[in-house]
């Protein structure tokens, strides 16, 4: 993410997804879920704004927010855009510019610099941020699992098979920083290997991703859906897979938790405290696109995304939507369970954070979006 990103589901929630550290391929469901949001034109993946480039505004003439997203196309983000889309913003009275980052990380520099004021981006950067004294909330929740899957690239598929094969290789993460980054450097840890012993490079989200992992130019990736299902599309066959916390089971034997907040609102402290009824409102409208998340299927839901968002094929997108419903929030809280498992992983994976005394308490709160 981090995105921290990027930043949690999906077309491919394959089924058995866990700690393949064998050389395993997605099964035959999968397969076909992995045909989800292809039909792609030439390249034929979802294409994310550049950098800092807006990427679509409510219009409507409330209070005004600008909220940075670390990656709008990746489905961890569907609540944020779906309640653009819906108009549940403009209903709360708030006029919202969303801004694609393309990356956690790089969402989360210019809320701090303060080109945006609120990022949706993963919660771990608040924690990160607390290391460093910087006061950072997240104040709704949108996923239950960080929704990565660690793929090898096609020319690896017979030499990489086990995590610890990434040693001395270059491994593709939305942007370095960012929470696929601290993936990679987690799932080293765990299996005894130094955090810094594979290299990262950032790679984006969308189409500039699958075309990095399909033309060989990483080792080996950190992904999120729509991507990996594009990548199989462009591939003919599900890639293989080392670790996948897309599925329930997956992400249990993963982080040794049923829950791992992901996606989220977050913004500095300072910023909530001052806007405490903008912050309200931004965290009912996304409860509201969680809601309707929840109670219709995925075409439906597929029929209000952006329409570049499916890349020429809203019915295979729709299949990815409905697989994600799974590891959405219902209700847009944090657990202190889950909070508690992302500092677990931010111990192993990040050596800012190692065994600094940190408070979570002052990383989240339920006040807004239960308000």
């Amino acid at each position: 993410m981090t995105s921290s990103s990027r930043e949690s589901r999906n077309a491919g929630a394959l089924p058995a997804g866990s700690r393949l550290l064998s050389r395993r391929r997605v099964t035959a469901v999968a397969g076909m879920a992995a045909a989800a949001v292809l039909a792609l034109a030439a390249c034929g993946t979802p294409a994310s704004a550049p950098p800092g480039q807006a990427g679509s505004t409510d219009g409507g003439s409330g209070t005004k927010v600008i909220i940075g997203v670390g990656g709008q196309t990746l489905l961890t983000y569907l609540p944020t855009t779906l309640a653009m889309q819906l108009g549940y913003y403009k209903e709360e009275g708030l006029n919202v510019e969303l801004q694609d980052l393309q990356g956690g990380a790089k969402a989360l520099t210019a809320m701090l610099g303060g080109s945006t004021d609120v990022t949706s981006g993963y919660y771990e950067h608040a924690i990160q941020m607390q290391a460093k004294n910087q006061s950072i909330k997240a104040f709704v929740d949108m996923g239950l699992s960080s929704g990565l899957a660690l793929v090898v690239a096609p020319k690896n598929e017979g030499t990489i098979k086990g995590i610890t094969d990434l040693k001395g290789k270059n491994v593709g993460v939305t942007a370095p920083g960012s929470s696929t980054d601290m993936f990679v450097k987690f799932l080293l840890s765990k299996n005894g290997a130094q955090p810094t012993d594979a290299a990262v490079s950032g790679i984006g989200s969308g189409s500039s991703a699958v075309a990095a992992v399909q033309n060989n130019q990483v080792d080996a990736a950190v992904m999120l859906e729509p991507d990996i299902s594009a990548l199989a599309k462009q591939l003919g066959k599900a890639p293989v897979i080392l670790e996948d916390v897309r599925t329930a089971d997956g992400l249990k034997q993963v982080f040794g938790s049923d829950s791992w907040p992901s996606a989220c609102l977050y913004a500095k402290t300072d910023w909530l405290e001052k806007n405490q009824d903008t912050a309200r409102k931004l965290a009912k409208a996304v409860k509201r696109a969680l809601d309707y998340v929840a109670t219709h299927s995925g075409q439906e839901i597929a029929d209000k995304m952006p329409e570049k968002f499916a890349a020429g094929d809203k019915g295979q997108y729709a299949k990815v939507i409905e697989d994600l419903k799974k590891t959405l929030s219902k209700d847009g809280t944090f657990s202190k369970d889950g909070v508690e498992a992302v500092l677990k992983t931010q111990r192993v994976a990040n050596p800012e954070i190692g065994d600094k005394e940190i408070d979570l308490s002052k990383t989240y709160t339920n006040d807004f979006v239960s308000g």
